[in-house]
């Protein structure tokens, strides 16, 4: 409801006076962490041409309306009617169905369970442990889809009550490694600083300009292009993510996100020391840590692949803007229907970034009927591994770049590397 009252308010005053817009502006600004997210979503209609929009089922149902407002181009900038009109119909899809969402719970958990106790068998009836390595992959895979439902629950979209989401955040949480109101708050920073060169470092993969990385040090370029490895990245780097430093606040974390860490590290620790006492603390790490690794590292591929691609958009913050960062800085992965089933759709990201509050089973059904997001182009598996060499950006270019495209620009400039 404090919401609902801050958007009218901003309404109000938006026509009234720009100065009384400016300075709402600054109050939002300044607001708890709590807000980043919806501050997200008022900005993005802010950098629209703001109209007052109408329910989406009342724009669906006017064929005059639908006639001209709608638009198959995203990029278009001088009719304002067709950016909130398409804009005003994704609202239709941030609904939570609590039939769907019990019944992904269902054919997840389930399946993921028994995962576990097929391993369980296979580690202490000694089988290959090629066979638990097997099955390994397919529960990782299963990993990334309770991750989707946690992701979902941060962003108060897999049910209705505020209250089912935390419980299924901090539940999820634990089966991920992940601290349900930490990660929260630092992915709430993400969707809001998305794309901004003068906001990065916080939920994001850390990316350099070309700049900055030839002013660097011979030793820091070195640890940069250690990190950037994608045998490091999405190997170690991931199993460190989940298992060491998300044991530990963002920065900046408040008193709430700080006992999610400590909540949820105590609750992982009483799940080992039960693991422990029923089946014996090796065939819990001959399971676990298999599983971990396999998903974190996959989770994080399609982490990175979301906004680290060919021309993606990225900006100065003077001249961001949160819908050309939903629409060409966010990628549309197409995967293999089961692949899309495993990843909960998070590959239509694009539209996740236009509307964070839609619930994962209604992303498809978003992309198929609203004709703006069907016009951005579609990324493949094969496609998605040329963003694998792109580790820099090129603010000349306006564009992601490679490690090679500085023997050109920097040749001979503080040796090599």
């Amino acid at each position: 409801m404090p919401q609902c009252v801050n958007l009218i308010c901003r309404v109000v005053v938006t026509i009234v006076s720009p100065t009384a817009s400016n300075y709402w502006k600054a109050l939002i600004v300044h607001r708890s962490s709590r807000a980043v997210e919806e501050k997200s979503i008022i900005n993005l209609i802010n950098r629209m041409r703001f109209v007052i929009p109408q329910p989406a089922n009342r724009l669906l149902s006017n064929p005059e309306i639908a006639s001209r407002s709608i638009s198959t181009d995203p990029h278009e900038t001088e009719r304002t009617v067709t950016k909130a009109a398409w804009y005003q119909w994704t609202s239709a899809y941030a609904q939570p169905s609590l039939g769907k969402s019990l019944w992904q719970l269902v054919n997840t958990l389930v399946p993921y369970g028994f995962l576990w106790a097929l391993m369980i068998f296979t580690v202490q009836r000694h089988y290959s442990y090629w066979m638990t390595l097997l099955l390994a992959v397919a529960a990782g895979g299963l990993l990334i889809r309770i991750f989707i439902f946690f992701h979902d629950c941060c962003h108060g979209s897999f049910f209705a009550s505020r209250r089912a989401n935390t419980i299924l955040g901090y539940v999820t949480g634990v089966l991920t490694f992940t601290p349900f109101e930490d990660w929260r708050l630092a992915h709430n920073r993400h969707h809001a600083t998305a794309g901004d060169l003068d906001r990065r470092g916080v939920g994001d993969i850390w990316t350099m300009t070309t700049e900055e990385y030839l002013k660097k040090s011979l030793w820091q370029r070195f640890a940069y292009r250690v990190y950037r490895n994608p045998f490091i990245l999405f190997g170690p780097g991931a199993t460190l993510l989940f298992l060491f430093f998300q044991r530990f606040c963002t920065r900046g974390a408040g008193e709430r996100e700080r006992r999610s860490v400590l909540r949820t590290n105590l609750a992982i620790l009483a799940v080992a020391a039960m693991a422990t006492w029923t089946i014996g603390w090796r065939t819990y790490l001959l399971i676990q840590l298999p599983i971990i690794v396999i998903g974190g590292g996959l989770g994080v591929w399609l982490f990175y692949v979301q906004h680290q691609f060919d021309n993606a958009y990225w900006m100065r913050h003077e001249s961001w803007q949160p819908l050309k960062v939903a629409l060409e800085g966010s990628s549309y992965f197409q995967l293999p229907k089961i692949f899309q089933w495993l990843t909960g759709n998070i590959g239509l990201h694009h539209i996740h970034h236009v509307r964070p509050n839609i619930p994962n089973y209604n992303l498809q059904r978003c992309h198929n009927e609203v004709p703006a997001f069907r016009v951005v182009k579609a990324m493949t598996f094969f496609t998605s591994l040329r963003s694998l060499r792109l580790s820099l950006f090129d603010e000349v270019l306006g564009k992601p770049v490679s490690f090679r495209s500085l023997k050109v620009v920097g040749a001979g400039n503080k040796g090599g590397l």
